[in-house]
């Protein structure tokens, strides 16, 4: 199959042909049909979080099921998909207690000695996040997929595996945002739109958009923001704490930087909780005041929006379906995997919200 392979850090990747294995009893073979390009897989790029390579990377896919192993019972042949990077055992004490994305449980993934599922120049090739999106195949456990009804969009679709899970559930599961609660997203990308359309989805009485880039300030007004901060004019926190007149109930840090983890836990109310999202830097340390503490604000990360998957993926399709989740704006553009490179530049540049390539069919 063609894939686009990343070889080195500041290296483009390369389309080139990988080989892929047959499904084992537990798993199941997806044509690609589109895959959303996200920051996760830039930080690889450019060396920010080291992983082995050769790998093909993307992780936020929507697919056809082609075949099934002998176990499977979740999905069948024909079945539209989305993927999940959190995959799950179903069993473990994270599964069994709901938490489903903090399982780590390695019976999810082929074993040193079993054939592994890519290979590249016949040599065994490691899988990024249980997926390897960028290729017209994927070769995955079944919990790491989930089936989805036929009439919904496989290209917006595909926004529902990383960007949509990991905003709206960081609202919805991590923070649990109530009706009439205030809310402050600090950045507009895919997860920050994500997350503003999940307040809008929770009741919240005020949602202030932050960041540096007056389009995607606008386009979060689209997505249901009531306020709008430009980072670049004055001081972020001391204009949050105006607006709301002493602070916002939840903020979600949707960047992965140091400032503005900061900046998230100092714009809140007593009692107020900062939930960071974004990837920051290894070895970053966060400096809070402790006296904050001590007025009970609270400061929590969340990893892919503590998702349900297999409960999750329903909802967000309905809600999409029903012109209540908004995935048509976030897609900035289509292109062809030949064209991932590009994406990659736009996204260090800020200026889009999301790029989906998109398979011929």
């Amino acid at each position: 199959m063609k894939a686009a392979v990343f070889h080195t850090p500041g290296s483009p990747l390369t389309i080139e042909d990988v080989g892929i294995s047959k499904p084992g009893p537990r798993e199941v073979l997806v044509r690609t049909v589109a895959v959303g390009v996200c920051h996760s897989d830039l930080h690889v790029v450019d060396g920010m979080y080291p992983h082995p390579a050769p790998v093909v990377l993307g992780h936020e896919a929507a697919g056809i099921v082609e075949q099934v192993g002998s176990d499977v019972r979740t999905v069948k042949p024909g079945d539209h998909v989305v993927t999940c990077l959190s995959v799950y055992c179903g069993h473990c004490a994270h599964c069994v207690t709901g938490h489903l994305s903090l399982c780590v449980s390695p019976e999810t993934r082929r074993g040193k000695g079993d054939e592994p599922r890519l290979t590249y120049v016949q040599k065994p090739m490691p899988q990024f996040a249980n997926l390897s999106a960028y290729a017209e195949q994927m070769l995955v456990h079944e919990h790491a997929l989930v089936a989805i009804r036929r009439d919904m969009p496989l290209d917006r679709a595909a926004l529902l595996g990383c960007a949509v899970t990991t905003g709206t559930g960081a609202v919805f599961n991590t923070a649990k945002v109530r009706p009439g609660e205030t809310v402050a997203v600090l950045g507009c990308g895919g997860i920050g739109l994500a997350a503003i359309n999940g307040a809008v989805l929770a009741g919240a009485g005020r949602i202030i958009a932050i960041d540096m880039v007056d389009s995607k300030l606008e386009l979060a007004r689209q997505f249901g923001a009531t306020d709008v901060i430009n980072a670049k004019q004055g001081e972020t926190v001391q204009q949050v704490v105006e607006l709301t007149r002493g602070g916002v109930d939840h903020s979600f840090e949707c960047i992965g930087l140091k400032q503005t983890a900061e900046q998230a836990f100092g714009m809140l109310k007593r009692g107020g909780c900062a939930t960071i999202i974004g990837m920051m830097k290894p070895g970053i340390k966060l400096e809070i005041d402790p006296f904050q503490l001590l007025q009970a604000r609270r400061i929590q990360g969340s990893i892919m929006g503590s998702n349900r998957f297999p409960v999750d993926l329903p909802s967000l399709t309905d809600f999409y379906m029903q012109g209540r989740l908004k995935l048509d704006e976030m897609i900035s553009q289509r292109i062809k995997l030949e064209d991932i490179n590009v994406a990659f530049d736009e996204m260090r540049r800020g200026e889009l919200a999301r790029s989906v390539i998109v398979f011929d069919q």
